[in-house]
């Protein structure tokens, strides 16, 4: 198959006469073929569907209640038996049951925010998703602890609900701490 290339009229600089130039098509050149193919897996790695948005919205949801302290708020994107599970650094894994977690975070004091540190990743099948993704912990403007959270997520007639929330809590190691 012959390449595709554009021809103008042109006039030389020198002598003033007038000849066909053809450029080459973009998709010749290896920089703008690079460059290219770099945006085309940029934008298939991180384009989400809109159902995987509400996924992360409802993380997110999750995350602004925590911020609020508002148990209400975490609560209404949890199933009825929600649990939370944590991994902390040699000891055993632990769990808490998500109304338990909503009144534990209502009552704290002081500020709180969580939140990713890179788009997470989002796997759906059918009603249900997992949003995975690594995030830091502040507390009162200081650093807490990073990790991994995975949400476990099915759609409900009311939306995306958080079935389960398994997490690491990691004090070194952490990106830019």
């Amino acid at each position: 198959m012959p390449h595709y290339r554009p021809c103008i009229e042109r006039r030389t600089a020198i002598t003033g006469r007038r000849r066909l130039a053809c450029a080459r098509a973009c998709v010749h050149n290896k920089p703008m073929r690079l460059i290219a193919l770099l945006m085309l897996f940029w934008a298939t790695t991180f384009a989400q569907t809109s159902e995987e948005k509400d996924a992360v919205a409802t993380a997110q949801k999750l995350f602004d209640g925590m911020a609020a302290k508002d148990a209400a708020a975490i609560h209404s994107v949890l199933l009825p038996d929600a649990r939370f599970y944590a991994v902390r650094d040699d000891r055993p894994p632990s769990s808490i049951a998500g109304d338990a977690f909503a009144v534990q975070v209502g009552g704290m004091s002081g500020t709180l925010l969580e939140r990713f540190t890179k788009p997470p990743q989002v796997l759906i099948h059918g009603r249900m998703a997992l949003v995975w993704g690594e995030y830091e912990f502040v507390r009162d403007g200081k650093f807490g602890h990073c990790g991994v959270d995975s949400f476990t997520l099915f759609h409900t007639a009311e939306g995306w609900k958080v079935a389960a929330i398994s997490y690491t809590s990691e004090t070194t190691g952490c990106p830019g701490h």
